[in-house]
């Protein structure tokens, strides 16, 4: 058992290392101003805060997602008892538990506001939008499957 969470350990920090490789690149570009002059400047490729939100998701939802995947090898592709209970288990968990504890720890008296106002809804929007999906996929389109 110890070795396996040495394992995780080991994967995990690989796996953070190159989630910082990915989000720090840049590119230089051309700035042109109004009276005619240039300069070089150099941008991040990814906007921090979507990289940070889409590959927190992607790291936090990997077993759960390769679990289903390996179920749904093991039983000749068709859905097993784990696959769409553990996603959307595990998407609830992260989704309300995890911003129950962001509201739970302001202090009282004090408030916060949304920084990236379109980033949220952006965020908020594909995620209602993946729960309606998943709703129709389990409860209208294939029933009792």
């Amino acid at each position: 058992m110890v070795y396996m969470f040495l394992g995780v350990s080991i994967i995990a920090d690989r796996f953070m290392a190159a989630i910082e490789v990915i989000t720090s690149k840049e590119k230089e570009i051309t700035i042109t101003k109004a009276n005619g002059e240039t300069s070089v400047g150099t941008v991040r490729i990814w906007n921090e805060t979507v990289s940070n939100l889409t590959l927190m998701a992607l790291g936090s939802s990997a077993p759960e997602i390769l679990l289903s995947v390996i179920e749904v090898c093991g039983h000749n592709f068709q859905a097993g008892e784990l696959g769409p209970g553990t996603i959307v288990g595990s998407a609830a968990f992260n989704m309300f538990v995890v911003i129950a504890v962001c509201i739970y720890v302001i202090p009282a008296g004090e408030s916060r506001k949304i920084k990236h106002l379109r980033v949220f809804f952006v965020t908020a929007s594909w995620s209602i939008f993946a729960y309606v999906w998943l709703y129709l996929i389990l409860a209208v389109f294939s029933p009792g499957v």
